[in-house]
């Protein structure tokens, strides 16, 4: 599918309408995505409620709904028999945010969906004011402000924001990279996420712990949020900007012989595969490449970089594991997966099942019921595996998980940073 923003046609309505009917033809007769999203089951209930039980039934209404309710999960893309090679070009996710964008150009952006375009704004504003948003974010008065201005649910979890970012954190502890404690096998620039720097900063310290352990050297470039949060509000010229400064700190590294690893599964996908679809260039498709989610590059440096250090002291139990929509869509296996089972005295239950998150959509007042029942399959699973640690690669998805289960989750790296034996600070 063509994403060229540049183009007149790309943001024409009219040439936008009729590329929806086209698609929601072919999804209506082929129907393989029913029940896989409230995107298709919106589509195909409202059409075969039409007058005619065809799209040609379908109201203005009917199709902002579809657009709303697309929370960006991608796995209908990996689903579709109708995906480029195919001469019917369809990429439904793409083409929910070319909606979003044509919309939010006709008619701007809510200021809660700029506010929540900018989490470094927002990180650095917290943590400037040390432990004082994490307390009014966790008051009742302040969830009710956060509906009122974000948009976010009063009753969805907030995330804790803390005093020393990440950035900084390894700056202070190891300056321009940390080492092994023998010779390098690889170089790692550490793409840590917003999440990582301004809410979970021991993630990112585990990353580095395991990795140096793994005989790489990380460091940490100079970075800006993926743009996945603009994404969402429909804001292309945000993404892209952030796009844009990202890549002019990655690409030259690539060219230095790093590997871009992330332990986020969204950022690793936009940077994947957003970034050569909706910046272009040579940059864009270089830092694409090679870029790797931690758990990815963990295995291939199990398999072609000297192998993995599987001197684990530590037994994790029964540990329930959520696989992220945004790590399945790429399509790498389960990677998180093989590597918790690597651990001695270790059971792993994987479970693939939406948190019902993907950004900042389940956040949202307006599609918080929603969310939540598109999450309850997952709720079901974690309670019935009656884990001793629940694990994601998602933070977002662990914040639903402990509103819906009452456990707390922690990320792979973590739990393989515990079973080396390591303390939050380690790093070889």
């Amino acid at each position: 599918m063509d994403f060229d923003t540049t183009s007149d046609t790309f943001w024409d309505p009219e040439d936008l309408g009729g590329k929806l009917r086209q698609v929601y033809d072919v999804c209506h007769g082929c129907r393989r995505c029913l029940n896989l999203c409230p995107s298709f089951n919106v589509m195909f209930d409202r059409i075969d409620a039409s007058p005619s039980g065809e799209v040609d039934g379908l109201a203005p209404a009917d199709y902002r709904r579809i657009e709303d309710v697309c929370y960006q999960c991608k796995l209908c893309y990996n689903h579709c028999p109708y995906t480029p090679p195919h001469r019917f070009d369809i990429d439904f996710p793409r083409l929910m945010l070319r909606a979003k964008a044509v919309r939010a150009r006709a008619e701007g952006i809510p200021l809660g969906d700029r506010l929540l375009a900018d989490p470094d704004r927002t990180g650095r504003l917290a943590a400037a004011g040390g432990g004082l948003a994490s307390w009014g974010a966790g008051t009742r008065l302040g969830r009710v402000v956060m509906e009122k201005v974000l948009g976010i649910h009063r009753d969805f979890p907030a995330p804790r924001f803390v005093s020393e970012t990440f950035d900084k954190w390894f700056s202070k502890k190891h300056g321009a990279a940390a080492k092994p404690a023998s010779p390098a096998r690889g170089k790692v620039a550490l793409f840590y996420t917003c999440s990582v720097n301004y809410n979970r900063p021991e993630t990112g310290r585990a990353s580095v712990a395991i990795l140096t352990r793994n005989g790489q050297e990380v460091a940490c470039p100079k970075q800006v949020c993926c743009g996945m949060p603009a994404l969402d509000g429909g804001d292309i010229e945000a993404f892209q900007k952030n796009a844009r400064e990202n890549l002019a700190h990655l690409a030259p590294l690539v060219d230095a012989g790093y590997a871009i690893v992330s332990p986020g599964p969204t950022c690793s996908y936009v940077l994947k595969k957003d970034y050569p679809a909706m910046v272009q260039g040579e940059d864009a498709e270089k830092v694409a490449a090679n870029t790797f989610d931690i758990g990815e590059y963990l295995v291939k440096v199990a398999r072609e970089g000297g192998g993995i250090d599987t001197g684990f002291v530590k037994p994790q139990g029964k540990i329930a594991y959520h696989l992220p929509c945004h790590l399945k869509s790429q399509n790498i296996g389960f990677r998180s997966k093989q590597l918790l089972e690597m651990i001695p005295g270790t059971e792993v239950k994987m479970i693939e099942a939406c948190s019902g998150i993907d950004g900042t959509w389940g956040m949202k007042k307006e599609f918080n019921d929603l969310a939540l029942q598109v999450a309850k399959p997952l709720f079901e699973s974690v309670k019935e595996a009656q884990p001793d640690r629940v694990v994601t690669d998602c933070p977002l998805a662990g914040l639903q998980i402990e509103r819906g289960t009452g456990h707390k989750t922690s990320h792979p790296a973590e739990v393989l940073r515990d079973a080396y034996g390591l303390n939050d600070e380690d790093t070889v």
